[in-house]
């Protein structure tokens, strides 16, 4: 019997991206491989993408340059890139680094095997289509030893992307929303929970725009998440990336009404303009999105926000900044992401004047220290305070354990190794800059 070929993976970007990392691992091991950490001992190398940032398509680039030597020392080893920038970037990505043997967009993953098959026999393999087939249909859970779960995973429920705003590159990408049957997820999650899993977050570019296929007509999100509520041994049930013209009354509702639902919301609005909302296609104006925080905090009152925010926008004038800054002090998020603005090809706005780079990155600073002010507000808030921990990894000291608080906090505690996969009483005893620290109650 032959030995099993090793698999190195290398994923960037989304938590989409380290859900399709594991299916493509275990697509790929129906063909034979196995995973390893060591990418000098590979046989195939696979670079699963992300085309959100600046520059991505160049540091993918970059990468593929470093992986020359250990193509020259072992010319049978294979070199594919997977994801968005695959997608996007397609046959250039061969013209540009002749070292790669295969190209795979997001929706065509399920084809790996067929690709590989193909490589081995020195052919270049190529396919970002969109093809009319569910790639989930054909995409296994990876199994083996490094198939064992954490005891948090990822669950893609939904992809794609209708919405079309004036920055973003997803919906070209990733291609149209489309949700995955309900009576699949539940399966999905039933198995992970078997395999040790205690905390499943729901992923989609616009998960809160679920409609997938279940009994009795399409399911909501909402609905997902209450019958998720009802797997024995799943604890903690998450989802990201919502868009705030898809939080659905019955959305809202289940914030309040079930308790496996984590008080933790990522909602972002991009801008505090509406100026500068309508030439980002958002489709809502400030206002609509406060009132909606408004309902949500109704609903679930001790809820943390989390948000993402574009500063430099074409056309922002400071004014509109202003407008940014009046309504992070009214929201005063537990955490969130902002970065400067940078086109992206065939994007509406990339097209558009730019703001110039000093004062755009003046504001990302005078924003993120609003920011910072905010998120070490609401930790320190924390301190005294008694909640669970899902227990998830070891830290970095000797005894100490890492977990997350509902609030998607990461908590050190001294508790035996055996607490990993548990969820355990804590009180916190003090606030760090990126963490909490707590004492187990009870122990």
């Amino acid at each position: 019997m032959s030995a099993p070929r090793k698999l190195f993976v290398k994923t960037y970007g989304c938590q989409m991206n380290v859900y399709d990392s594991e299916r493509m691992a275990g697509a790929l091991g129906q063909s034979g491989y196995e995973q390893t950490d060591d990418m000098g001992e590979a046989d195939m190398i696979l670079l699963n993408t992300c085309h959100i940032r600046e520059k991505a398509a160049e540091k993918v680039y970059s990468e593929l340059g470093r992986l020359r030597p250990l193509k020259e020392a072992n010319p049978d080893l294979k070199i594919g890139v997977a994801g968005c920038v695959a997608q996007a970037e397609g046959e250039e990505i061969m013209r540009r680094q002749p070292l790669v043997d295969l190209v795979v967009g997001p929706q065509a993953y399920h084809r790996l095997p067929d690709m590989e098959a193909r490589a081995r026999q020195g052919e270049k393999a190529l396919d970002t289509d969109f093809p009319e087939e569910d790639k989930f249909d054909h995409l296994p859970a990876p199994r083996g030893p490094k198939a064992r779960r954490a005891p948090a995973a990822f669950l893609t429920v939904q992809e794609g992307c209708d919405k079309f705003c004036a920055f973003c590159v997803v919906p070209y990408t990733r291609g149209a929303e489309v949700s995955r049957p309900a009576a699949r997820l539940m399966a999905e999650a039933r198995d992970l929970v078997e395999r040790g899993v205690r905390e499943i977050t729901l992923l989609g570019q616009n998960v809160n725009a679920y409609h997938g296929a279940g009994d009795g007509g399409d399911w909501t999100l909402a609905r997902l998440v209450r019958e998720l509520a009802k797997v024995d041994g799943l604890e903690r049930i998450r989802y990201t990336t919502s868009h705030p013209n898809d939080m659905s009354d019955d959305l809202i509702a289940a914030h309040g009404e079930i308790d496996k639902l984590m008080p933790y919301l990522h909602l972002p609005v991009q801008s505090g303009s509406d100026a500068v909302l309508k030439g980002m296609n958002r489709r809502h104006t400030a206002e609509q999105y406060l009132r909606l925080i408004e309902r949500i905090r109704a609903a679930r009152p001790d809820i943390a926000m989390s948000g993402d925010f574009i500063v430099g926008f074409p056309g922002e004038s400071e004014a509109n900044f202003a407008d940014t800054l009046a309504l992070c002090e009214e929201v005063r998020y537990a955490s969130a992401f902002s970065f400067k603005y940078s086109p992206r090809p065939g994007t509406p706005a990339a097209g558009r004047d730019f703001v110039d780079d000093a004062t755009a990155s003046d504001r990302l600073a005078r924003l993120q220290s609003l920011l910072t002010r905010h998120q070490r507000e609401f930790q320190e808030a924390q301190v005294g305070r008694r909640m669970s921990v899902l227990v998830e990894k070891p830290g970095r000291e000797a005894g100490q354990l890492v977990g997350k608080s509902p609030w998607l906090h990461a908590v050190h505690l001294d508790a035996p190794a055996d607490s990993i996969g548990q969820v355990v009483d804590v009180e916190i005893v003090a606030s760090n800059p990126n963490s909490l620290a707590a004492r187990r109650i009870g122990a």
